[in-house]
């Protein structure tokens, strides 16, 4: 499926499908300005909250949206359906003061 062509106040709400269905690391479409890709980071009975890119950018946001803002999305976005959990404790070589290559965290 591509990019949602409709707007979500003309969505018919038999059709959309309740918050709590979704889990995390759905890739899903939200309506921001647009429908963008995203990444279901949590649900409740109420809303999703989600980390999408709000432009053309690599950059990410992360919102909350109800369910008629969301919906399931099947086309890869390589910069959010490839990332790496828990990024952070990764590591990557930085010059240290003698400009050996040390392991910064």
């Amino acid at each position: 499926m591509s990019t949602p062509s409709i707007a979500p106040p003309q969505r018919n709400p038999a059709e959309v499908a309740p918050a709590a269905s979704y889990h995390k690391a759905d890739p899903v479409w939200v309506y921001r300005n647009g429908w963008r890709a995203g990444v279901i980071e949590a649900s409740s009975p109420m809303a999703v909250t989600v980390t999408y890119r709000p432009g053309t950018h690599f950059g990410t946001g992360v919102d909350t949206f109800t369910a008629q803002y969301v919906t399931t999305r099947t086309d890869e976005d390589p910069a959010l359906d490839r990332r790496q959990e828990n990024a952070l404790i990764f590591r990557r070589p930085r010059l240290g003061g003698d400009g050996a290559t040390m392991l910064a965290f």
